[in-house]
């Protein structure tokens, strides 16, 4: 999917310097909703166009930064798509009409067993699931999560994805010389995944943390 989509967006990367981070956010929240779309494709070139100072900005690190930003705000609210979707029709309707938003009944069951099981930390820890992270926001929803926590984990950890991605491409585009999106996206990708079990472990640690610091307070309660 990544190599289909990335040589359809090669033309559409060079509208960055002039549409800048509504680009950015567009896409991030369309990745996070759910259409299936790879957020490397989004925030890999955000970083690489914020380290060759072609969003905008006179400092790539205020550029970077901005970028992140927006790709948080364009996660959150493809978040509400699916947590507001999820809590107005509940889980029935999404097993018999799910295929028409992308989502087969196997995956909506999965990720419901999977946020049933290990609460509401997952929206945090999930979001750094590739395959995971656009569809845990739904049993978020069917739930009824609080509205407070689910914006803070779902933040969180888009915060961390995204911030990853940026890092990634920003390197690329101090290192290197002239390449393809394409090229881009895979190599770019290739480096996020290869310390991605180190991440999601700190983000497990995290989680587990913030369990046992809640139960600790409730108790004292």
């Amino acid at each position: 999917m990544l190599e289909t989509i990335a040589s359809h967006l090669d033309a559409l990367a060079g509208l960055a310097p002039v549409w800048k981070l509504l680009l950015i956010f567009t896409f991030m929240a369309v990745e996070s909703s759910f259409v299936p779309f790879p957020s490397e494709v989004v925030m890999i070139p955000a970083g690489f166009l914020a380290a060759r100072g072609e969003l905008g900005f006179s400092s790539p690190a205020v550029a970077v930064v901005a970028a992140v930003a927006l790709g948080v705000a364009g996660s959150l609210a493809g978040a509400y798509v699916n947590y507001f979707l999820a809590r107005a029709v509940g889980r029935p309707f999404l097993e018999k009409h799910g295929k028409w938003f992308f989502l087969k009944p196997a995956a909506l069951a999965r990720v419901c067993e999977v946020f049933n099981r290990y609460g509401a930390a997952t929206t945090f820890v999930c979001r750094m699931v590739p395959a995971i992270r656009q569809l845990i926001s739904i049993p978020a929803g069917i739930s009824r999560m609080p509205l407070g926590p689910f914006t803070l984990f779902t933040a969180l950890g888009a915060g961390v994805w995204t911030a990853i991605l940026a890092a990634v491409g920003f390197a690329l585009g101090r290192a290197a010389g002239d390449i393809s999106y394409l090229e881009l996206c895979v190599r770019g990708r290739d480096m996020a995944m290869a310390h991605l079990p180190l991440v999601i472990g700190a983000a497990v640690a995290l989680a587990v943390l913030h369990v046992v610091v809640s139960r600790l307070v409730m108790r004292r309660s």
